[in-house]
């Protein structure tokens, strides 16, 4: 489950989107638990002669809320690392800075200039559970994935929920959902421009090659579906989305073009279309490089004009760039030993807890939370080590592969304290799912 943002320019759009985030903007956060406590129509496209500036005029590297100090201690949030550790559970966990979380959230906010409402993204029906748990607002939400279930599509359509529509199945039991809960779906296409993220191929989903989206030859046969059931649906929208750990914003606004020509011809046969989903995928620094990357700002500036002259809603899906950075997985060093032309630091954390680099080659930086005169020297047994920007994808994966248990997490009060968020498993709660058989 992700965020998704919506920017609106315009004071008629519908009450579940268009009020303003007043509170604190974690109130309705969903990365974390808040308490510890016919013929086809192919259409093409004419790309700007004038497009955006790819970053701000005055751009700044990477800012880590994770960082060595003078002393050559590990701080997140001037709280020592060492020192969580210390008092913590002696396990590995997974350590959030609320402040970073904060100013993440606030910098969509601010590119958005204030315009900005805070939803979710659900593949699933326990997500839109606990989005609704959590006090997500469900009529701003946005229902993805190619694999949706029927009896999950019934609960979003019960609860007012946005969904893409992804393929000819999944059209089918959208509208099966409508007819079963007795509720009018409002429904985005999801559209496969064909744009190459420059990602790597796991991430990338918005090429002809991806298993998202439906294809633009196909665009005719899903309006005219739309039309003949317009009991059971509405379309307000469409959506595309490219992959993830995008660099490059000028890709969003190809992609953008593209969209709008297309909610362009949609119109003309009669629909009112009046939201634009461009996704997410906003990449970060992993490598700790002081790379200069692309901001929230940078990212809807390049389709801002766009959007406006169009006279849409624009949601987009955060992500990573929203919670990646905000979060380290903490470990212990259990001991080093070599094959005699390698050493290996052995930690007590696995990819059980953290799966991205063994899955598929993913970087994460790793740092020694103590002080060291080297990158990465020979730790001590004993000493901690940490996995930096382990907020995306990352806890979420997590398994019970080896009956490894799934970890605590903490985060970082705006006051310094640290709260537990979730506990960690135990072998009791694994146990329990054998108990009566």
């Amino acid at each position: 489950m992700a965020a998704t943002h919506l920017l609106s320019h315009s004071p008629s759009l519908p009450k579940t989107l268009k009020h303003p985030l007043k509170q604190n903007p974690l109130s309705q956060f969903p990365s974390l638990p808040l308490k510890a406590t016919s013929k086809p129509l192919v259409l093409r496209a004419v790309l700007s002669q004038n497009p955006a500036k790819t970053l701000s005029q005055d751009p700044q590297p990477a800012q880590h809320c994770f960082a060595k100090s003078e002393d050559g201690f590990l701080y997140c949030e001037g709280l020592k690392v060492q020192d969580v550790m210390e008092s913590v559970d002696r396990r590995p966990f997974y350590l959030y800075s609320k402040p970073q979380i904060t100013r993440n959230f606030e910098a969509y906010r601010d590119a958005l200039e204030g315009q900005l409402d805070c939803g979710a993204v659900l593949v699933s029906g326990n997500e839109l559970r606990l989005a609704l748990r959590a006090g997500f607002d469900p009529t701003r939400c946005i229902f993805n994935g190619n694999g949706k279930l029927l009896e999950d599509l019934v609960l979003a359509a019960q609860e007012g929920v946005f969904v893409n529509v992804d393929s000819e199945f999944d059209l089918e039991n959208i509208i099966a959902a409508a007819r079963i809960a007795g509720k009018r779906i409002n429904v985005l296409l999801r559209i496969n421009p064909d744009v190459d993220p420059q990602v790597h191929p796991y991430v990338a989903t918005g090429n002809k090659n991806s298993k998202f989206g439906i294809r633009n030859d196909k665009l005719q046969w899903f309006l005219d579906e739309v039309k003949e059931h317009s009991n059971e649906l509405k379309l307000v929208g469409a959506h595309c989305h490219l992959g993830s750990t995008i660099t490059k914003v000028d890709i969003f606004r190809d992609a953008a073009v593209l969209m709008v020509n297309y909610i362009d011809e949609i119109r003309t046969q009669g629909f009112e279309v009046d939201y634009l989903n461009i996704g997410g995928g906003l990449g970060i620094d992993y490598y700790h490089s002081d790379s200069v990357l692309p901001s929230p700002r940078d990212l809807i500036d390049t389709v801002r004009e766009l959007v406006l002259s169009r006279d849409l809603n624009l949601i987009i899906e955060p992500g990573r760039s929203l919670i990646a950075n905000t979060c380290c997985f903490v470990n212990r060093v259990t001991g080093v030993k070599t094959n005699g032309t390698k050493n290996f630091v052995v930690i007590d954390g696995s990819m059980a807890e953290l799966i991205r680099p063994s899955l598929y080659g993913a970087y994460q930086h790793i740092e020694l939370v103590s002080p060291c005169t080297r990158e990465l020297p020979t730790p001590a047994k004993g000493a901690g080590l940490v996995v930096h920007d382990a907020g995306a994808y990352c806890m979420s994966m997590a398994s019970t592969y080896n009956l490894k248990m799934r970890p605590p997490e903490f985060w970082i009060e705006e006051d310094g304290s640290v709260a537990k968020i979730r506990h960690g498993e135990t072998f009791e709660d694994h146990i329990q799912f054998f108990h009566g058989l």
